[in-house]
This record gives structure tokens, sequence and C-alpha cells, in this order.
């Protein structure tokens, strides 16, 4: 079992930055890929940022692309997401996820995940 906690959202006006962090305890977030997926109320959960276990390979929603950096810290078992540029549009409630498949970019390949930290962007 792995457990995941999210923090570091909060309100932020357009254009300014957030740095959401995942720590995991239970097992080593090493052995997983971990994805930031995104959700609005009555809305699916969406794909935002995925990093594979080593750190070697990101992959970003269209959306993110050159705003948000995903980034781990093995050693420490956390996962970070930088958010640059927001928009409001980024507003949502942020979810980090694990999973042993290698890479992962819908919710359902997920097997752990942490309870979500609210981001939200006033314009």
């Amino acid at each position: 079992q792995v457990q995941l906690v999210e923090s570091g959202g909060g309100l932020v006006q357009a254009g300014g930055s957030l740095r959401l962090s995942c720590v995991a305890s239970g097992r080593s977030l090493s052995r997983y890929t971990v994805g930031w997926f995104r959700q609005d109320p009555g809305k699916q959960r969406a794909f935002v940022a995925v990093i594979s276990w080593s750190a070697e390979s990101t992959y970003y929603q269209d959306s993110v692309k050159g705003r948000f950096a995903i980034s781990r810290n093995n050693a420490e078992n956390m996962v970070y997401l930088q958010m640059n540029s927001l928009k409001p549009e980024d507003t949502a409630v942020y979810y980090c996820g694990a999973t042993s498949n290698m890479y992962g970019t819908t919710s359902s390949q997920y097997l752990y995940w942490g309870q979500g930290t609210q981001v939200t962007v006033s314009s």
C-alpha cells in the first residue's frame, strides 16, 4: 500500500505560481510512475503531467506545456508540480496518483491516490 498526501494548493492571482507537493508513505515511491491530475466539480479527473519512476521521462497535457514542470526526489519520496503563469482555467482540485505502469495519462491506470489539494486562480 502507498499513501499519498498532496499539499501546496491555495488562492493565487492569474500569472502567479504555486508549487504542489506529493509525499508518499508505506512504500518507496521510486517503484512507481507518478502523475498529477485535476478535477472540477461534476467532471472527470483530467491528466496534467506524469513522471516516470527514474525521472527520465515526463509528459504534459498540451494546455500546461511550458508553464508546469513535474519533478521528483525519490530519496525523500516526493513528487512536485511547479505551476507558473497560472490561469483561471487552471482552477481545480489537484491529485497525485501512483501507478506500476510505465506511463499513464488516464486516471483508471492509477492504483493509489491522494486526497487532493485545491488550487484557485483568480482573474
